[in-house]
């Protein structure tokens, strides 16, 4: 139906047109039924509210940003796929920005792109600094994702990856393993908060396990990708005593691992446990199948979300809170389970 107005779309889910308002705003808490129902109107009308009369008539545009590094990696399109989802439950519409983790890119997304329709912006931020973020002009609402920790006042939202880091490798101790090295490891000015995070958490691992640090079992990886993956693994196999397990900071580094293990005649995981870190759907699907530790992205989505709208919605003199979502291990094949997730003889 062209042209479909407020009015049309109440009439088809037989609700009022201020309940069909507050579910396209997301200003109001509208029962689940009924929100699906006129959700449902809406697609099947083909309703679409007009941006600037919505701006001028409740100062907001229902548009939110989300700016990632890259897309190219699965988990970061994931996670993007995830915040669609919970900005469309509440009335949103979400800008996808690519930043490169350019600095002066992740500044001007988090100033709000200089658009006055955006309404807030969700960042995962990769070469912003502190004092720049901190001297930000123009103070659209904020909410940061991943690792990167800003003493700014900005919600922020992540998982807690020194503990998952220290689980993933307590799961390789537990298998007998001894020798365990790390891919993802960046040294001097090139080192993340996801490397430093990570690293501390395997490091603790160890530590409780009683067994020594080896550097030689964590070169230096550039890049976090299938190519600096699988080149750090040929430097851990060019060791005089290769590591039998290794723990790798994404799947895709894991990726490039296992290649290399796999044309060097290694048996995964009899030769060589491997466990990889942000769950991809590309993990299930491996040949053999991968370990990996599993953020829950739908909570990192939602909980950002609806940080960032309590924000929007008038909330912006609140501290700023560290919100925590969820995460597992997920075992496969790569470290001693089977076909069908039965453990191997």
């Amino acid at each position: 139906m062209s042209g479909a107005r407020l009015k049309d779309v109440a009439e088809r889910a037989g609700v009022s047109i201020k309940t069909v308002s507050n579910v396209v705003r997301g200003a109001a808490r509208v029962a689940g039924p009924t929100r699906e129902r006129v959700l449902a109107a809406i697609d099947e009308l083909g309703y679409r509210p007009h941006a600037s009369a919505r701006h001028l008539r409740t100062g907001r545009s229902g548009v939110i940003a989300l700016a990632v590094p890259e897309l190219v990696a699965p988990y970061f399109a994931e996670l993007a796929t995830c915040v669609i989802a919970a900005a469309k439950e509440s009335g949103q519409t979400v800008l996808i920005e690519v930043t490169d983790g350019d600095p002066a890119e992740e500044l001007r997304i988090a100033c709000g792109l200089s658009d006055p329709l955006i309404d807030g912006v969700l960042l995962s931020p990769l070469g912003l600094d502190q004092a720049a973020l901190a001297a930000r002009e123009r103070r659209v609402p904020l909410v940061l994702l991943g690792e990167r920790d800003y003493e700014v006042p900005a919600d922020h939202v992540l998982i807690d990856n020194v503990a998952a880091a220290r689980d993933a490798t307590r799961h390789l101790i537990g298998l007998g393993r001894r020798r365990i090295g790390v891919v993802g490891w960046q040294h001097g000015e090139r080192t993340t908060a996801t490397a430093q995070q990570r690293m501390q958490g395997h490091r603790e691992a160890l530590a409780e396990a009683g067994l020594a640090y080896d550097p030689a079992l964590a070169p230096a990886v550039g890049a976090y990708t299938r190519a600096g993956g699988a080149a750090a693994m040929r430097e851990l196999r060019a060791l005089p005593q290769p590591p039998d397990a290794v723990f790798c900071f994404t799947d895709m580094l894991a990726s490039g691992a296992m290649r290399v293990a796999h044309d060097e005649g290694l048996a995964i995981p009899d030769d060589l446990a491997v466990v990889g870190f942000d769950d991809i759907q590309e993990a299930r699907y491996m040949v053999p199948s991968l370990t990996s530790v599993a953020p829950d992205k739908q909570e990192l989505a939602r909980l950002a979300v609806k940080a960032l709208l309590a924000r929007i919605e008038g909330q912006a003199e609140a501290p700023p809170t560290t919100l925590l979502a969820g995460y597992d291990l997920a075992p496969r094949e790569s470290t001693a389970l089977g076909p069908g997730g039965r453990p191997q003889d």
